[in-house]
């Protein structure tokens, strides 16, 4: 059995259109073959409508421990230069180089932050 989560993942759209547009909580390997198969219109559509400049869903996964998650990249979120569970130090990060300087960005996906290195000004 698969999860709506995992379907929709596998489907490439947002969770809340795979629940809006009546997927069941649980399907089974082939009734996702079946909706791959043979998409609905709605599906479809949002296939057509995709530009590429965005994805849908984004593999996190911890730079330190190599737990990874899917989620949904927020507008807000710069390009990474390492992502770690929040239970990682920051030292337990490579050290940035010389002349940068490194910035925390928390509430990444469900347990993770976000690490920016960028130039000294």
């Amino acid at each position: 059995m698969i999860t709506r989560r995992d379907a929709a993942q596998r489907l490439g759209i947002p969770l809340e259109m795979a629940t809006r547009h009546g997927l069941p909580a649980m399907l089974t390997e082939g009734q996702l073959g079946e909706i791959e198969d043979s998409p609905p219109p709605w599906l479809a559509q949002s296939r057509a409508n995709r530009t590429g400049k965005r994805p849908v869903w984004v593999d996190l996964v911890c730079d330190v421990c190599g737990f990874a998650e899917k989620a949904r990249p927020k507008k807000w979120w710069p390009t990474f230069t390492f992502v770690s569970c929040d239970s990682h130090q920051p030292y337990d990060l490579p050290r940035q180089l010389p002349g940068e300087q490194r910035e925390e960005i928390v509430g990444i996906g469900s347990r993770f932050v976000g690490w920016v290195d960028t130039p000294l000004d």
